[in-house]
């Protein structure tokens, strides 16, 4: 599709022009290719993803649309913490991974290695690989999915000098690596991308060694599927089936100027039409396809109609979002989609004409459907606007995207941080009371035991409201330690907080549930200290006085009393608050170690590892998001500018004691809250 001179350079599938500048992939982007191998053709749904950890969300959406991925990694850098994180969401998805080591040019030209030294140099990175895989992928795919260089799922090459190598494809054509370095040696290299187009090696390695949609969908589905697998939908879904009824699942929107919104995504099953009906699960509502569409990079090509197992972009899913399932009939829908990282950074914005209020409040609403990444709050009442993100780069380009795509001037604040409200005791059972004192609802609520609250956030317990008995979690949960009564009792896991019904013989309590859940998850978002998120909180209903008639039991008398009774459960179990705090690996020259520690220490952090390879250190440090702003360029002052450093993880930890109330005096002060608010 690119011409061989620009191949390397023309940059097709960063097509943004802040991609260009700044020499990073910010969106996810499609294409679909055919690829020709031994005379025969494959169709190549291909998506290529950021690398960059604030733009990891757009890896995560993209992952529920493919089945295979190709890992890159550096020959000179080798393993970085993101191809950790990127492996683990791949193989958390059932996404099986290949591995490309790139800028082998760089270990001969710079590094000047031996070819045994080369040699050395790969295995440690196939390894690492593999033991990652072992660690994180399920029980039955551990050895199969191990990546070797003789079966050829593992290449090496240069894509800036468009060469690679593997295994099969040295035998077929007698290239050896004496010939790569013999290349490089005489300034002759440019040969070596006629005789080893890395296309061409990439793409076998992707035709041999990725599963086609029909072989995945038999062991991707039962993981990110939870509805009947033997009816009609699930049969359908598991063969892939493009006669079955339509199955497609939203994994990223664009706003095109011409066309209005585009859903991308992957179609499971069925064959989707121009003109056809479509059911929006989530949305609860009929649609119609407008246009249905292949990609090319940044064009669309209009087709008629596309089967099963592919990638496509969709016209006339109106009020839609990524994670939507869309289906011929309602149907359960799709695990929703996880992010490994929540966004910890926050700015207020606002326009800065008065007359560009009501368009300021569309731009945001359409932000945050193109990436879901970026939270958006929009509070009618206070006039603020907030955006979260991942970082600052993230909040960064999104502002710059505000002002020149949308053409929008706005102001912004300086970042604030969100922090979680958690409990550290349980608490005494609560009552709490609907205004017209006919309905009384008691709570107690716990801290959420550890191993529980990891498998949530790890994605082996999934958050969703429970409406049926649910024998694979309550199986989960009794084998954390849950009695069986408590594990069957379960009614919502939100956010990374639970509900948990136990009453016994109310009568009207099926009337009331979903209000119970709604108000519990309105407590979960805003917290009693300062309206700030809950975490790590278990609530139990444990008895409920309801009145006859169902009409003094509406909405504006249970979910005031569900609200006050759980807040003051939160006050009496000690309320506290917890910091976002990310776990950062720092690399730098050894000369640097004394100001990398005194920079760490003077922002509240916490070193946990150094290790020194010759010239170079590497620090794993815990450090405050709070005290992160302008890490970049502090770092960067501190070491000369050769200090970098990566997102490892993210947690939240207490606040200690000494800020508390500092803290949730501020955010009050800047929410507008009164005292009994």
């Amino acid at each position: 599709m690119i011409s061989n001179e620009l191949a390397g350079k023309q940059l097709s599938l960063d097509f943004h022009e802040d991609e260009q500048q700044r020499g990073i992939t910010i969106d996810a982007a499609n294409v679909s290719m055919v690829h020709t191998l031994d005379n025969e053709s494959y169709l190549i749904n291909l998506i290529d993803t950021p690398g960059h950890v604030d733009f990891g969300g757009d890896v995560t959406r993209a992952m529920r649309a493919i089945d295979g991925a190709i890992v890159l990694c550096c020959a000179v850098e080798g393993i970085m913490p993101q191809t950790e994180t990127v492996l683990r969401q791949a193989l958390k998805e059932r996404v099986k991974p290949i591995l490309f080591i790139n800028k082998v040019d760089r270990l001969i030209k710079e590094v000047k290695l031996t070819p045994e030294k080369m040699q050395e140099r790969f295995v440690k990175i196939i390894n690492e690989i593999n033991k990652l895989i072992r660690q994180i992928a399920p029980e039955e795919l551990k050895e199969k999915w191990q990546v070797s260089v003789q079966d050829g799922s593992v290449a090496f090459g240069s894509a800036f000098h468009k060469w690679a190598l593997s295994f099969p494809y040295m035998q077929k054509s007698g290239l050896s690596f004496k010939d790569v370095i013999d290349a490089y040696e005489k300034d002759n290299y440019q040969e070596l991308a006629k005789k080893a187009p890395l296309h061409q090696v990439v793409l076998n390695m992707s035709v041999k060694h990725h599963p086609n949609p029909i072989q995945s969908q038999v062991y991707r589905i039962p993981k990110i599927w939870h509805g009947d697998l033997e009816s009609e939908e699930g049969k359908s879904l598991l063969a892939c089936n493009s006669k079955g009824p339509v199955a497609f699942v939203v994994t990223k929107i664009v706003i095109d100027k011409h066309a209005g919104e585009v859903a991308a995504g992957r179609l499971f099953s069925g064959t989707v039409k121009q003109g056809q009906d479509l059911y929006l699960n989530m949305a609860k509502k009929t649609i119609r396809v407008q246009q249905v569409s292949v990609y090319r990079g940044a064009q669309r090509i209009l087709v008629d109609e596309v089967p099963s197992g592919n990638v496509i972009g969709i016209v006339g899913l109106k009020d839609t979002f990524a994670g939507e399932t869309v289906s011929t009939n309602p149907i359960e829908p799709f695990e929703s989609i996880k992010h490994i990282f929540e966004p910890v950074i926050t700015k207020s914005i606002e326009a800065k004409k008065t007359s560009d209020l009501a368009r300021l409040i569309e731009v945001l609403r359409q932000i945050s459907k193109e990436d879901p990444s970026i939270k958006v709050s929009i509070n009618e009442e206070t006039g603020e606007n907030l955006i979260s993100g991942m970082g600052e780069l993230h909040l960064e380009v999104t502002e710059n995207r505000i002002k020149t795509e949308k053409g929008l001037d706005v102001i912004t604040s300086k970042p604030i941080v969100v922090y979680r409200e958690a409990i550290m005791k349980e608490s005494n059972e609560m009552e709490g009371k609907s205004p017209n004192k006919h309905n009384k609802l008691y709570f107690k609520v716990r801290p959420l035991e550890d191993n529980v609250f990891f498998a949530v956030k790890a994605g082996e317990i999934p958050e969703m409201r429970i409406k049926k008995k649910d024998d694979e979690l309550a199986k989960k949960l009794i084998e954390f330690g849950y009695d069986t009564k408590d594990a069957r009792n379960v009614r919502d896991i939100y956010r990374g907080s639970m509900l948990v019904d136990s009453t016994r013989g109310i009568v009207h309590i099926g009337e009331i549930i979903e209000l119970v859940l709604d108000s519990f998850e309105q407590v979960i978002d805003e917290g009693p200290l300062a309206r700030e998120p809950g975490v790590k909180i278990r609530v139990d209903l444990t008895d409920c006085k309801l009145h006859e008639d169902a009409i003094h039991r509406g909405p504006a008398q249970i979910m005031p009393a569900v609200r006050d009774a759980i807040r003051d459960a939160m006050r009496d179990a000690k309320a506290v608050m917890f910091e976002p705090i990310q776990i950062l690996q720092i690399e730098a020259p050894a000369d640097n170690m004394g100001d990398i520690s005194k920079l760490i220490q003077n922002k509240r952090g916490q070193l946990l590892d150094m290790t020194q390879e010759e010239e170079h250190i590497t620090v794993k440090a815990k450090l405050p998001v709070a005290e992160m702003f302008g890490l970049s360029s502090e770092l960067r002052s501190a070491t000369a500018g050769r200090g970098v450093f990566f997102v490892v993880d993210q947690v939240f930890e207490k606040l200690p004691e000494e800020l508390q109330s500092k803290v949730i005096k501020q955010i009050r002060e800047r929410k507008g809250l009164t005292e009994n608010q």
